[in-house]
């Protein structure tokens, strides 16, 4: 770990991170916005106010800079680049997406196809987020 630029992991991170977070808008107001509205609404919950999206928006940052921090952890031996880019993508949407997207989707009964356009969003989402954060890393 002593060629990775810190600095550059958390700039390259909150690149990333707004990426995530302007995906995450995205796809929970706009793309399943309805969806949302209308699963609170069975299960009786309050729309998220203030409080949730300071942690929501926070968290994604965070999650922004551990997808960069993969990439520089991975990059020595897969090489730098988009490619490397994608597989630190491939390994945070696997951890993030599919794996609480399942569990979370079975035990709450969202529809499969509502957990499909979630997944491939998320895919597109990590997979760009990455890319941007790869770009703006640089070692030493």
């Amino acid at each position: 770990m002593n060629n990775i630029n810190f600095g550059r992991v958390l700039i390259g991170g909150l690149l990333a991170g707004l990426v995530l977070n302007v995906g995450e808008f995205l796809l929970n107001d706009v793309v399943l916005g309805k969806q949302m509205r209308e699963f609170f609404a069975r299960y009786g919950i309050p729309e998220p106010g203030g409080s949730f999206m300071i942690v929501a928006v926070t968290l994604t940052f965070a999650l922004g800079i551990l997808l960069v921090f993969v990439y520089a952890l991975i990059r020595s031996r897969l090489g730098p680049g988009v490619k490397t880019a994608i597989v630190a993508a491939l390994i945070m949407w696997f951890g993030i997406y599919v794996y609480t997207g399942a569990i979370n989707g079975i035990l709450f009964g969202i529809p499969l196809n509502v957990m499909l356009i979630a997944f491939v969003w998320g895919l597109i989402e990590y997979v760009l987020g990455a890319i941007a954060g790869a770009w703006a890393y640089k070692e030493s």
